[in-house]
């Protein structure tokens, strides 16, 4: 069982989920990887927030950045949000990210660093146990 579930709203935002993954790994951490765009796929991602035993989920994504805030709307599960650089060098995602309506939070980290998703990530799971 994954206590990390970690989406992505493109096959293209792989680079950024493999720093995540290797982190999680190095400190042996269950993750689980997916591919759906909140977009495209809406029931899909639906019913994968809705059904995932994770604990906390990392949401990767570029442009308009809106997969954090959609899983955030359906979970009360901490979401982090890693912003992709792409036409504005990340800074529309990062906008996007940061500015979340009142009552779904996502927290958010630098412009493409999954590795420091995965340690928030941690420091969750961390406090979690206590």
């Amino acid at each position: 069982m994954a206590d990390v579930s970690i989406i992505c709203g493109s096959a293209s935002d792989s680079v950024i989920a493999d720093k995540a993954k290797k982190v999680l790994d190095e400190h042996k951490i269950a993750w689980d990887y997916q591919v759906i765009s909140a977009h495209r796929d809406p029931d899909k991602l639906d019913a994968y927030v809705k059904g995932a035993p994770s604990k906390v989920f990392i949401a990767i994504a570029g442009l308009s950045a809106a997969l954090p805030g959609v899983i955030a709307s359906k979970t009360d599960k901490p979401v982090i949000g890693v912003p992709v650089s792409g036409t504005l060098n990340g800074l529309d995602a990062l906008l996007s990210i940061v500015q979340m309506p009142k009552g779904v939070p996502v927290a958010c980290v630098g412009i493409d660093n999954g590795d420091n998703a995965a340690h928030l990530a941690i420091r969750i799971l961390k406090l979690a146990k206590k």
